[in-house]
């Protein structure tokens, strides 16, 4: 019964831990550009002297779901996608992070921004002159039309990334870092396409999520039942051991 309470309640939290991720990702399920988490668990002894058969479970470190999620027309010249591989580079108070959110905006000082954070280029954030016009190239490249010219003329390209899969981690604000904390940057990749007037969408399968909510469900009843055995167990053993 001892080895036994030890596998069952890490099993409870465990699955306890999956139902917060699922239910995170079905309310992200209609946030443009929001990545799936998926978290992991392993298999581990119990560590210390005596304790060789007692067996846990262990969360390991989280993932994100790398699927492209479905992208819509939005007729917006500063919503822009992301084709295939690849992720914008955004300002964070630790550096640099990373999203799919491509509905820019531009803030009072004339600042690229996505949901707030200055959208960084080969320079640095971007911040553009006086215009009349903006426009973003399939290569990430940001062209304005200056007052009283007809032509665009560049003013910088995004910073566009594209890391190994399984790479990138969230941090506490939802954004993507490294995971290899020794990694302070990734650099730019010049082969990230881009669609302007387009938005993609979260890559969140709501029904994917529900049927592994309900799998998750019935995994924490098991663990109970399961508690409650090794406590019948126990009470037997006591019983045994008096008689």
């Amino acid at each position: 019964m001892d080895a036994l309470i030890y596998t069952v309640m890490s099993g409870a939290e465990r699955s306890l831990r999956e139902q917060q991720v699922r239910a995170n990702n079905l309310a992200n399920a209609d946030t443009p550009g929001f990545r799936a988490d998926k978290s992991f668990a392993t298999a581990m002894r119990t560590p210390g002297y005596g304790y060789d058969a007692r067996h846990m479970s262990e969360l390991s470190a989280n993932g994100i779901s790398e699927r492209a999620g479905a992208i819509r027309q939005t007729g917006r010249d500063l919503d822009v996608a992301v084709t295939g591989d690849g992720y914008f580079t955004v300002q964070n108070a630790g550096g640099e992070a990373y999203t799919r959110a491509g509905s820019i905006a531009i803030d009072a000082e004339g600042t690229l921004t996505v949901n707030g954070r200055a959208l960084l280029g080969e320079g640095g954030p971007i911040v553009l002159p006086p215009y009349t016009a903006v426009q973003i190239g399939a290569d990430g490249t940001v062209s304005v039309q200056a007052p009283g010219q007809a032509e665009m003329q560049p003013v910088d390209r995004l910073k566009l990334v594209k890391p190994e899969a399984g790479a990138l981690v969230k941090n506490e604000a939802g954004l993507l870092v490294p995971r290899d904390p020794r990694v302070a940057q990734l650099p730019m990749d010049e082969t990230v396409q881009l669609k302007a007037g387009y938005l993609e969408g979260s890559n969140v399968s709501a029904v994917e999520e529900m049927v592994a909510t309900m799998a998750t469900s019935r995994d924490f009843e098991i663990q109970m039942k399961l508690y409650g055995a090794a406590e019948r167990m126990a009470q037997a053993g006591d019983r045994l051991v008096r008689g």
